[in-house]
């Protein structure tokens, strides 16, 4: 765990270097890609560790940037409102999990990608609250230029990052990590030799929803309005899937890769295939699954990365 820790401490030092360049286009995709990562290393808690096909990324990064904007239409300061973001994400994780982690395969992946759509109709209702579909704006912050804000902001995202990366670590060498990954082998044995499934599956799904819900709220502060299409789009549970399959499933640094790979690719394509980017971005990234299978991380084993235990260790 040191050395992964020592590994993580040197990439967000490099990271931490990028405002430096006073470019505004490299700050705005220096925090899309903080952004990215964070959902890819979030949806890894449940899908990659415990192997649960969760689609509620979406979900979560939709209830964090409204309950943030709510609560700074409220007058509340900020950084307080991205508390409660994180805090209302945290609860909804906790009581959805206790709801859909009954369910298992395809049936919990529908179930979960069915909750982003609920609660952008709830949104859409609450006219009066939310704005409805005609969005909501949030205050700019006073700082002393665009320049200065899109510093805070980059730097907001980088510290949500090293705390997501940090828990990442700290559950994959803790009891934690070790009931997850047996889970994901055995659901069915882990739980006939003593493994509380239901405490360890909820657990990774309240970590897997909390630091979205903070990533949401942040986002929403940093572009100043949102609207339902636009924060519950289905996109945010799809990319950390993709990212966290081309970099590495269920390892430590895998998701870093994988959201730094898809964002690389899509600025790409994007740029020279503007009329069919969306179909060439697919293209490339269904030909990077299927001939790295086990992502960027297997081509050299990660420090960090996660060693399966066999069932018959675990103690009861």
């Amino acid at each position: 765990m040191r050395r992964s820790a020592y590994i993580a401490a040197a990439i967000f030092a490099l990271v931490a270097l990028v405002p430096l360049a006073g470019e505004m286009y490299w700050l705005r995709l220096g925090t899309i890609m903080l952004m990215y990562s964070i959902l890819a290393m979030s949806w890894n808690f449940i899908g990659g560790m415990a192997g649960y096909p969760s689609f509620a990324s979406a979900a979560f990064f939709g209830l964090g940037a409204y309950a943030g904007a709510v609560s700074q239409k409220l007058a509340m300061p900020m950084v307080l409102a991205w508390g409660i973001a994180g805090l209302a994400s945290l609860l909804f994780a906790a009581l959805l999990g206790l709801a859909l982690l009954r369910l298992r395969g395809h049936y919990f992946a529908i179930a979960s990608l069915v909750v982003a759509e609920v609660l952008r109709e709830l949104v859409n209702s609450a006219t009066d609250l939310t704005g409805g579909g005609m969005g909501l704006n949030l205050p700019v912050p006073r700082m002393a230029s665009v320049q200065a804000q899109a510093v805070f902001f980059y730097y907001a995202m980088l510290i949500l990052a090293a705390v997501t990366l940090a828990a990442m670590i700290l559950t994959t060498h803790s009891k934690l990590g070790f009931g997850l990954r047996c889970i994901k082998q055995n659901e069915s044995a882990a739980d006939m030799l003593g493994v509380n499934t239901t405490f360890y599956k909820v657990s990774g799904f309240m970590l897997s929803g909390v630091f979205v819900g903070f990533a949401g709220a942040i986002y929403a502060s940093w572009v100043h309005y949102i609207e339902p299409p636009d924060v519950f789009d289905v996109l945010y549970s799809i990319k950390p899937v993709v990212m966290v399959l081309l970099g590495g499933l269920g390892s430590v640094f895998g998701p870093l890769l994988g959201a730094g790979l898809y964002l690389s690719l899509e600025e790409l394509v994007w740029r020279r295939f503007l009329e069919v980017h969306t179909g060439v971005l697919g293209l490339l990234i269904v030909l990077l699954v299927v001939f790295l299978p086990r992502g960027l991380i297997a081509l050299r084993r990660a420090p960090g990365a996660a060693q399966e235990k066999p069932l018959s260790r675990v103690k009861a």
